[in-house]
């Protein structure tokens, strides 16, 4: 996307954001938003903001991070700013699974593949995370594994497509 902010692109007259926001919101108690610039653009959406303190921005890890070490609650629902289409089932079928397992993350599956930034994580993972950011490690999808997640499989392949490049942006939906 040349460096834009990804969450600010315009997609369908609003920003991806805002899609996203309008998707989750009605699905948890709270909401936060994770970002690192344009905090005064993300504050008009009127939900708390949450920043990585993390040298060099080392992904969606870090705001992971940032957002289990404010969470007002036991679990923290993490979901990336680029997908639009977000299943409206997702954190309710993520916390089904965390309950029956039981597991300390619930992460989205689509066709046997994993989704790892739709996620279900445990607020008590905090310190275990830090520790593998810590370790150089990166990859949303190995956290996920060193932490014994859980997958719920969807069958909507399209609720977790993001958008990467402008060409995907002006695709049909």
């Amino acid at each position: 996307m040349g460096g834009a902010d990804k969450g600010l692109i315009d997609f369908q007259g609003r920003p991806l954001v805002a899609h996203v926001i309008e998707r989750l919101a009605p699905q948890v108690d709270s909401l936060l938003i994770s970002a690192n610039r344009n905090l005064d653009v993300y504050a008009d959406f009127g939900y708390p903001l949450v920043s990585d303190d993390q040298p060099d921005y080392p992904g969606p890890l870090a705001g992971l991070a940032a957002g289990l070490a404010v969470c007002p609650t036991e679990w923290l629902v993490c979901v990336p700013c680029d997908c639009p289409a977000l299943p409206l089932d997702l954190v309710g079928r993520l916390w089904t699974a965390a309950q029956e397992q039981p597991a300390p993350i619930a992460v989205a599956a689509t066709g046997g593949r994993m989704q790892p930034t739709f996620q279900l994580c445990r607020r008590s993972l905090l310190l275990a995370l830090l520790a593998y950011l810590a370790s150089g490690e990166r990859k949303v999808g190995g956290w996920c594994r060193t932490q014994a997640a859980v997958e719920v499989d969807f069958a909507d392949t399209v609720a977790f497509r993001n958008l990467n490049s402008p060409d995907e942006l002006a695709a049909p939906q």
